[in-house]
């Protein structure tokens, strides 16, 4: 499946389920698995290594050299969601972790450097 820029005027979920025609399915997997290279989907699930193997062909589409994995989305979600008043509690049951340290693991919402930090750099 190449990767496509589309035009989505719905919230994202409903314009992906609608664009993959997984609507009306029934009990079908969210992320189905592409029929050889017809770019056709099929009703099984797709597995992780073609879930990384999508995602390293869209990013070097996209020309990034940042390293991209599953798990980068993970902690794209997490930090949105902790970012937009989210609890840590609720974080770690909706990643389905056992312990908010792991849940912690992917929050990055500390990883802005402001320009204060910087300034406390003296030579």
């Amino acid at each position: 499946m190449k990767c496509r820029r589309i035009t989505i005027s719905k919230p994202y979920p409903d314009a992906y389920i609608e664009a993959a025609g997984i609507r009306d399915g029934g009990k079908v997997p969210l992320f189905c698995s592409a029929a050889g290279r017809t770019g056709t989907l099929t009703v099984t699930a797709m597995n992780r290594v073609d879930a990384w193997r999508m995602i390293q062909r869209c990013a070097a589409e996209l020309g990034t050299r940042a390293r991209m994995g599953c798990h980068t989305f993970r902690a794209t979600g997490t930090t949105a969601y902790l970012e937009a008043g989210g609890t840590l509690e609720n974080a770690q049951a909706m990643a389905a972790h056992e312990s908010p340290r792991t849940t912690k693991l992917y929050d990055r919402t500390g990883d802005e450097i402001t320009l204060d930090e910087v300034e406390r750099i003296t030579i």
